[in-house]
């Protein structure tokens, strides 16, 4: 989807209270800065987010600031048992999306079906 797949994997965003059971990180990464190492117990079960090291480039998120991103972790948690999402940054070979027109641009760049702004889902036609 983003052009780059070989070079590094896509991210993991986890629930902020689940963080030191999957990863070797005792601080709130909120901001995708750190990439600590996966716990090994857990690597196989979110291998799609493990870099060739061993490490993850983390987001922490805390429900309590993010309700609707910690609602939507919680949820995935309850069906599955895993408390980690796949997350990437919303851009694709370009550095970073900075407005609404660029962000309604970017799905059809990247093949995405649709893309949540804010409150909105954004279907692609």
């Amino acid at each position: 989807m983003k052009h780059r797949e070989p070079f590094r994997p896509f991210a993991p965003a986890v629930l902020a209270d689940h963080t030191d059971a999957w990863f070797d990180l005792d601080v709130p990464s909120p901001l995708m800065l750190l990439a600590p190492p996966v716990r090994p117990d857990h690597a196989d079960k979110i291998a799609g987010v493990v870099h060739i090291d061993g490490t993850a480039r983390v987001q922490t998120v805390d429900p309590a600031v993010a309700r609707a991103y910690g609602a939507l972790i919680e949820h995935f948690h309850q069906l599955t048992g895993l408390p980690v999402i796949l997350n990437t940054s919303y851009n694709d070979r370009e550095s970073i999306v900075e407005t609404p027109a660029h962000a309604l641009a970017t799905p059809q760049a990247c093949d995405l079906d649709a893309a949540c702004i804010g409150e909105y889902l954004v279907e692609r036609s």
